[in-house]
């Protein structure tokens, strides 16, 4: 993700634009039901998202600015508060088709009902849902609409759902440059791991719009309480299964975007 800094060519700027446009079009046809074209087996397939991870924020943003209007339409229609934020957390379920809630379900399935790491990562990839998935989609999706029901106004929310879901999905680049995967294949594995200056700037587009959003103290409290929550996801992911996957990173988006909501609405 080289910059041509030094040049004022436009004929250098142009295709490293196009390469960065296309990122951004893998990120977003990834992460959402966006209708972009995602990189085909010739073209990478899957492996094109460990150099797309940068962008990942930026589907982010798509995805917290669509719940934010559905809570704005929803509060302009005199909804109380509470279903206006159940109708904004499913807006962004259903822009995502719950990738992440998946992830999460699959991810505690695993750790709370394997003996060995055969038997987590069995669970993990089983398509079936089990009691303690159900458990924790449930917590999580009360706790968003809990959290974004309790602010005073719908700017607040508006800001505070933009900043969650661009810095919750700033975390992945992060788990996938430091853990490595648990699994020789899947979509982890394939996706490989972002090049330090895909997660360095995803990072920073993380902190960029948590400031933003939500103020530098507040944004200073949400970049520790995240970055405690990352140690703790690789930690545990490399004791329960030895390493990270794509259930994993589901998780930690997730929880992240809980962490946001929940130091924004203090």
């Amino acid at each position: 993700m080289k910059i041509p800094l030094t040049s004022g060519d436009w004929s250098e700027w142009q295709p490293w634009l196009a390469a960065r446009a296309g990122e951004l079009a893998t990120a977003v046809a990834f992460s959402t039901r966006v209708p972009l074209p995602f990189p085909s087996a010739e073209s990478g397939g899957v492996a094109a998202l460990g150099p797309s991870a940068w962008a990942l924020p930026l589907a982010g943003l798509l995805v917290g600015i669509a719940g934010a209007a559905v809570f704005a339409l929803a509060h302009h229609l005199g909804i109380p508060d509470w279903p206006a934020a159940a109708l904004a957390v499913a807006a962004t379920m259903a822009l995502t088709g719950c990738l992440h809630e998946d992830g999460l379900a699959d991810t505690v399935d695993g750790f709370g009902g394997g003996a060995t790491r055969e038997q987590k990562l069995h669970i993990m990839r089983d398509s079936r849902i089990g009691t303690y998935g159900v458990a924790v989609l449930a917590l999580s999706i009360l706790i968003r609409a809990g959290a974004i029901a309790s602010f005073p106004d719908t700017s607040a929310v508006a800001w505070a759902l933009i900043a969650a879901h661009v810095a919750a999905r700033a975390t992945l680049p992060l788990l996938m440059f430091a853990v490595a995967p648990a699994r020789s294949d899947g979509l982890s594995f394939t996706a490989g791991r972002p090049p330090a200056g895909s997660a360095a700037a995803a990072a920073l587009l993380g902190v960029l719009v948590l400031i933003i959003g939500l103020g530098f103290l507040r944004a200073l409290e949400t970049v520790v309480a995240l970055a405690i929550l990352l140690f703790l996801i690789a930690r545990l992911s490399t004791q329960q299964i030895g390493g990270q996957t794509g259930d994993v990173l589901g998780a930690l988006e997730q929880i992240s975007e809980i962490v946001v909501l929940l130091v924004a609405a203090r």
